[in-house]
C-alpha cells in the first residue's frame, strides 16, 4: 500500500476531556498513530463533544453522530449507525471498535466488507452497574469480537489469558501507556478547591460502582488523618441511583471535596500537588487513571484485583478489595511516609519506561498493517486469478 493507511474508530463517547478510560485511551493513541502516516478518524457520540476540538486536532478528524441518552443503548446503538458510516461513507482500510459492548457488531462489519480491529479494554460484564441484561449483551460482545474481529487486541495478559484460555484466541497485547505531564499554564485549582499541596489523597474516577468510592470515603473517615483531605474527581455520564449515594456520601463526609469533572491544566494541577492517589476499585482493564498518577511520580495505593497487580507496583501499594479497615491503615502509612523529590523521581522515571504510548501506537499500526496487507494480497490473488482465467 503506497498511500496513508486510512483508520476509522468507533465505539466511544470522544476526546480530549471526555472522561473514561477508553477514551483517555484513544486520546493518547489517535495522535500517535496519525503522526505514524494513519489518516485517523473518529466517530464520537455528539453530545459528548458540545465543543467539538478543532477538525484536524492533532492530525486526528471527528465526525459527531446522533446516540440515545441512555446507559444501556447509548454504545450499542451509536456503534451500529457508526459501522454504517463508516461502511457507505467513509470505507477505510482499517475500522478500529473500542471494547467488547460495540464489539457486538463485529461481524455486522465484517459483512459490510470492513477490515475489524477490536480492542478488549476488559470484562465488561463484571462491572456492578450492569443487570443481568446487559451483561449478557456484553458476554456476546465479547463473543463476537473474538470470532469476527480481523485482528483482536488486548491491553492486559489478565485479559489475554483469560480469552486464551476460553475462547482459543490469543489477542495481541498492547498495554496502554502513559505520556510524562507537559508544562502548563497554571491553574487555581488549589486555592478553588481550599487545597494544600501534598496534604490531600486523590481519587480520579467517572462515578460508577466498580470505583468503590464509599469504601474510600469511609476508610479516610476511620483513618483520621489530621490536616488531610480526600480528593474525589470525576462524575456520573448517567444519573442512577449509585451517583446519588455518593453524592448524598460527599455531603455527609467531612474534608472531602468533589470537584466534578476535570480537565487540563486544572486536573494536572491536582495530580501534581497531591499527596498520593487511591484507587479502591473492584473491576480494571489497565488503568489509565493509575498510570496518570503514576506519570506524575505519585505514590499510589489499589486494590489487590488482578489488573492492578499486573502493573508491577511496590510491595505495600495494594491492600484487599472491599477491606475497609486495611485500607485505613495503608492510608495512614502513606500519609506518614516521608516523601522526597528524589523517590517521585525515580517512581516516574520507571512508569514512563515501562508504560510507552509511542510503543503502543507503533504495535497497534504493525496490527492494522498486517490486516491491510492481508487485504490487499487477497485481492491481489483474485486477480491474478481472474487474468489467468481470461486468458
Amino acid at each position: 500500500m503506497n498511500r496513508p493507511l486510512k483508520v476509522t474508530w468507533v465505539g466511544l463517547r470522544g476526546f480530549p476531556g471526555v472522561q473514561g478510560g477508553v477514551e483517555k485511551h484513544a486520546e493518547q493513541l489517535c495522535p500517535l498513530l496519525a503522526e505514524l502516516g494513519c489518516e485517523v478518524r473518529v466517530l464520537t457520540r455528539r453530545r459528548y463533544q458540545a465543543n467539538p476540538p478543532d477538525p484536524a486536532w492533532r492530525g486526528v478528524r471527528f465526525l459527531g453522530l446522533w446516540a440515545p441518552r441512555h446507559k444501556h443503548l447509548e454504545a450499542v446503538v451509536h456503534t451500529f449507525l457508526a459501522i454504517l458510516v463508516a461502511a457507505v461513507v467513509e470505507r477505510p482500510d482499517v475500522l478500529h471498535i473500542q471494547a467488547i459492548g460495540p464489539g457486538l457488531w463485529a461481524g455486522w462489519a465484517r459483512l459490510l466488507g470492513l477490515k475489524v480491529v477490536v480492542t478488549h479494554h476488559g470484562p465488561d460484564y463484571d462491572r456492578q452497574k450492569w443487570g443481568r441484561l446487559a451483561r449478557g449483551v456484553l458476554r456476546l460482545g465479547e463473543r463476537s469480537s473474538v470470532r469476527w474481529a480481523h485482528g483482536l487486541i488486548v491491553i492486559s495478559r489478565v485479559i489475554q489469558n483469560a480469552v486464551a484460555e476460553r475462547d482459543g484466541r490469543c489477542g495481541t497485547l498492547i498495554r496502554n501507556g502513559l505520556t510524562l505531564p507537559q508544562a502548563l499554564p497554571p491553574s487555581d485549582a488549589l486555592r478553588h478547591f481550599g487545597l494544600t499541596a501534598g496534604r490531600y489523597i486523590l481519587l480520579v474516577s467517572r462515578l460508577v460502582p466498580e470505583k468503590r468510592h464509599l469504601d474510600l470515603i469511609e476508610a479516610f473517615r476511620r483513618a483520621g488523618l489530621s490536616g488531610w483531605k480526600l480528593v474525589i474527581v470525576g462524575a456520573a455520564d448517567h444519573a442512577d441511583a449509585y451517583a446519588q449515594t455518593v453524592m448524598d456520601a460527599l455531603a455527609r463526609a467531612d474534608r472531602v471535596v468533589a470537584t466534578g469533572l476535570q480537565s487540563g491544566a486544572a486536573l494536572q494541577d491536582l495530580y501534581a500537588n497531591a499527596g498520593f492517589f487511591v484507587l479502591p476499585s473492584s473491576h480494571e482493564g489497565l488503568p489509565i487513571a493509575l498510570l496518570e498518577a503514576l506519570s506524575f511520580g505519585l505514590p499510589v495505593l489499589a486494590s489487590d484485583i488482578a489488573a492492578n497487580l499486573e502493573i508491577g507496583l511496590p510491595a505495600g501499594s495494594h491492600f484487599p478489595l472491599g477491606d475497609i479497615d486495611a485500607l485505613a491503615d495503608r492510608l495512614t502509612t502513606l500519609a506518614t511516609t516521608e516523601e522526597t523529590a528524589a523517590d517521585r523521581q525515580r517512581r516516574q522515571a520507571w512508569a514512563a519506561e515501562t508504560f510507552s504510548w509511542e510503543r503502543s501506537a507503533r504495535e497497534t499500526l504493525a496490527v492494522y498493517t498486517r490486516i491491510a496487507s492481508a487485504e490487499d494480497a487477497t485481492r491481489a490473488s483474485r486477480t491474478a486469478i481472474g487474468q489467468a482465467s481470461i486468458r
